[in-house]
């Protein structure tokens, strides 16, 4: 059973309490094992645990407007045979540490020194936070999600010195060569919009001392 290292409610305002409510995923000895196996395919690493050092923080949407829903993506350790863009990367279900609801609420889902599947290339040195929205492409993200979002990264920052980047999930591909991008399958890439370039420069308005993608932001 993996112990959380959880993040104290938080004080993002005077009329802003950050709420982060422990929700575990299943995250067994099956999940486990196929974490190391994909990072020894897609990264090339043989280790002995699934532990990372975080260096970014990656923002996503679900693309799914109900918290259930969302959730319910994560639950399973393996990955579901509905999901064809990604089946080729292997057979650990996708995941995040963080899922942030439409009323801000903040779900921790694992540990954060533990390695999530939520993004190509990347994973082995991020953490990831799902924001609860953008169903068929609409940019829904609410003011709570972003208020949300803008006091936990600050924290993430103040926790972990290590942190240098934030992203949103559609700039991952500017790492693409980077000293920290680790995926070895070239023809392994998929589209992301996600969360929207507007919720990512509201974000970014409100936190500071992180690097850009290498490519600028807004690209994909």
């Amino acid at each position: 059973m993996y112990n959380f290292i959880l993040l104290a409610s938080l004080l993002f305002s005077p009329l802003f309490a950050l709420e982060i409510r422990e929700t575990p995923i299943e995250f067994g000895e099956t999940r486990n094992e196929l974490t190391k196996k994909y990072i020894k395919e897609h990264y090339g690493l043989d280790v002995n645990d699934i532990k990372i050092v975080p260096k970014m923080v990656v923002v996503h949407h679900t693309a799914i407007d109900d918290f259930g829903g969302s959730l319910s993506c994560f639950a399973s350790q393996t990955i579901s045979s509905n999901r064809p863009d990604i089946n080729n990367g292997g057979a650990v279900n996708v995941s995040a540490h963080f899922l942030v609801a439409r009323d801000g609420t903040v779900h921790q889902l694992m540990p954060l020194d533990t390695m999530a599947r939520h993004v190509i290339g990347l994973n082995y040195n991020s953490i990831g936070i799902e924001n609860v929205g953008g169903q068929g492409g609409v940019d829904n993200l609410t003011k709570e999600q972003l208020e949300a979002n803008i006091a936990l990264i600050s924290e993430l920052q103040k926790r972990f010195p290590t942190i240098e980047y934030l992203i949103g999930h559609y700039e991952y591909k500017c790492f693409d060569g980077h000293e920290l991008w680790l995926e070895r399958d070239k023809g392994y890439r998929t589209h992301k919009d996600d969360p929207s370039q507007r919720f990512m420069d509201e974000l970014r308005a409100n936190v500071s001392g992180f690097k850009s993608a290498p490519c600028g932001q807004g690209q994909r």
